[in-house]
């Protein structure tokens, strides 16, 4: 399928008519891209309103809607300058392949301010001919083609991603929408399908009696099937709502923690340790007050003390050697004397006489006996002095490190709790606090108890259903007469289960094609390869779980904003290939919130390949200047348009061109 040409005609911004040219050139150098640029509020999503609006009518998903009735869509949806009698039109030109040829119908879909029918005026132009069988039957052809159910899967917008990367779990449109895209619907539609015909074979077997009873049956089955519905339908709001009462809950308890909460709830521990930290600081600066009252000022002057020491060695050796020296000389004068009686001669004996003077002079000058001693510190003193050097005094300095140590770690502990008492919280900032966390926290148990209540609604619901369906079983078995149809009702049970089955392995079967081709298109689109190595998805939620290289889990929260975006862009990508079907891609917003590398991935990566025909509505600040020569460089532009808003007028111009 391939748009061709997009009219708009006091549609929106758009007054007047516009005719866009939206074929892409498919030929050996394929130009896939129709690139739209425009400011926020300038028309760009009334572009995809129209597509949208052009193919389903009012069961088109339009964003401006909301509750709003078709006619009253409709009469909003007309030009502010057109007036009641001016045509609002929209045409759709696109051609899609019958029997292996290229065929081309133009929708033509036009109405007026407060249309009297309350519907717009469709026309359908096969070629060049109106064909009005095909106007009446529309909304069933265009399902055999670009089914509604599957549609916002190929033109989406950057909300629906976000929406979809923050998920754990895909919504319950996007949900029924791959179901239908892989196809795992038929076995539903067949089941229900043999549903009704096991009912009309029941009541055209049975009896009045039995048919009032089967009808009272059958009204508590569709009871209670629209009462699945609803709870379902009910499920997934208090899903949601659960999911913000998380949200809220965690962003208050973050408040608390870093403005101080938790630790002012800790204020009375703090102030404690903080008085024993102080009274500790004291007692140790007290113990260094009494061990400085003692011997350790002396540390200071051990250099002097040293010397004092050394001055009394050398005086008592001094004393020693004065003693000495009178012995000797004694000793001396009673040698010469002997030496006399000897008749040496006088030339021997003054020889004797000069070695005995030379070694007293010796003697004097090793210790200086001349000087006079001033310390006079005898040896006991010499003896204290010695252990008060070598072993007193180094133990009280020992001590006192250690005790400086000691002081100097609670002082660091004392500024540390100090610090923290200060970033607490006031009494009543903290109450606020307090009171913030315990909102959220109710909030969160009452969201976190009607969504148990809802699913438990659900699940009864299921329950029932599944008890009046064996119910329906068990009354044909025992009340209705064993007729020519009756095989007919007992195989429907076996074909249920076969199909339960078969619903089961086709949906295993093509989930782990999906998983394959998610995989490649997210390790593709990824900067880091080696990040995941495989993305796996449940079966019964469709929720993607991610693995690394060695098979372990990798966890979502690891993944940025601009990577889980790309996830979700990974898995619509997958799905449009698995889907087998030749669709255009139309992405409104296309690059959200992705960092730069992340952004010149997909630029490069998905968008020149993500379908044949890719249609792109950007903002400047998405696909730039860098981005948009990219793309031209890759030559992958087929055609550039410019959305021009006038906000005096509240106009959008159509011009050819992009911003850069």
């Amino acid at each position: 399928m391939i748009f061709k040409e997009l009219v708009l005609q006091n549609f929106g911004p758009y007054a007047n008519r516009h005719v866009i040219n939206l074929n892409p050139e498919i030929n050996e150098n394929t130009r896939p891209i129709i690139l739209f640029g425009g400011m926020n509020g300038g028309g760009k999503t009334t572009l995809m309103d129209a597509i949208r609006l052009a193919l389903y009518g009012q069961r088109a998903h339009c964003s401006t809607r909301g509750n709003l009735g078709y006619s009253e869509f409709l009469t909003q949806a007309v030009n502010n300058q057109a007036s009641s009698i001016e045509q609002t039109r929209i045409e759709l030109a696109f051609e899609h392949i019958i029997n292996d040829q290229w065929k081309e119908f133009r929708i033509v879909r036009s109405w007026t301010k407060n249309p009297k029918d309350g519907k717009d005026n469709l026309g359908i132009l096969d070629t060049d001919w109106p064909d009005p069988a095909l106007a009446n039957t529309w909304d069933e052809y265009i399902e055999t083609i670009l089914p509604l159910g599957i549609s916002n899967l190929f033109l989406f917008d950057g909300e629906q991603v976000k929406e979809l990367a923050e998920q754990e779990t895909p919504p319950q449109a996007v949900i029924e929408a791959i179901q239908s895209l892989l196809g795992l619907e038929l076995a539903e539609r067949l089941s229900i399908d043999l549903d009704i015909l096991a009912s009309r074979k029941r009541k055209a077997l049975a009896s009045a009696s039995q048919l009032s009873n089967l009808e009272e049956i059958e009204a508590r089955l569709k009871q209670y099937n629209q009462e699945k519905e609803l709870a379902q339908a009910a499920l997934g709001t208090l899903q949601q709502q659960l999911k913000e009462a998380q949200k809220n809950y965690q962003e208050a308890a973050d408040k608390f923690r870093t403005e101080g909460g938790r630790i002012a709830a800790q204020r009375s521990q703090l102030e404690s340790k903080l008085d024993e930290l102080a009274k500790a600081t004291d007692n140790q600066r007290q113990e260094m007050c009494d061990l400085a009252s003692d011997l350790l000022p002396l540390g200071l002057v051990t250099p002097l003390l040293k010397r004092v020491k050394l001055q009394a060695e050398t005086e008592a050796k001094i004393l020693q050697a004065k003693v000495a020296r009178d012995v000797i000389q004694q000793r001396d004068d009673r040698l010469l004397e002997y030496l006399d009686k000897l008749s040496l001669t006088s030339k021997q004996l003054e020889k004797i006489k000069l070695f005995l003077q030379e070694e007293n002079r010796s003697l004097n000058q090793e210790l200086d006996l001349n000087k006079e001693p001033w310390l006079c510190i005898d040896e006991e003193g010499i003896k204290l002095l010695e252990n008060l050097l070598e072993h007193q005094l180094s133990m009280q300095i020992d001590l006192a490190s250690k005790q400086i140590e000691r002081l100097k770690q609670l002082e660091e502990e004392l500024d540390s709790t100090e610090r923290q008492l200060a970033v607490a919280a006031s009494p009543e900032d903290y109450q606020k606090l307090d009171q913030l966390v315990k909102e959220a926290q109710k909030e969160l148990i009452k969201r976190q108890a009607a969504y148990e209540a809802g699913k438990h609604k659900y699940e009864e619901a299921i329950k029932a259903i599944d008890k009046i369906k064996k119910e329906l079983e068990k009354y044909s078995e025992q009340a209705i007469d064993r007729a020519n149809d009756e095989h007919i009702i007992k195989s429907v049970a076996k074909v249920q289960k076969t199909l339960q089955l078969f619903r089961e392995r086709l949906t295993l079967k093509k989930l782990n094609k999906l998983e394959g081709e998610v995989t490649e298109c997210f390790r593709y689109l990824l900067h880091k390869s080696d990040l995941v190595h495989r993305v796996a998805i449940d079966t019964n939620n469709f929720s993607l779980s991610l693995y690394d290289l060695q098979g372990l889990p990798v966890p979502k929260h690891r993944l940025s904003a601009g990577e889980k975006q790309l996830l979700a862009i990974a898995f619509l990508w997958g799905l449009a290939r698995v889907s087998g079907r030749n669709l255009p891609v139309a992405i409104d917003t296309p690059l959200g919130r992705l960092d730069s590398s992340h952004r010149s991935n997909l630029v490069e990566r998905y968008f020149p390949t993500a379908s044949h025909q890719v249609i792109l509505l950007s903002t400047d600040t998405e696909i730039g200047k860098v981005e948009v020569e990219q793309l031209r460089e890759q030559g992958a532009i087929a055609r550039e348009y410019l959305l021009k808003y006038d906000s005096q007028k509240r106009q959008t111009v159509v011009k050819t061109g992009y911003f850069y």
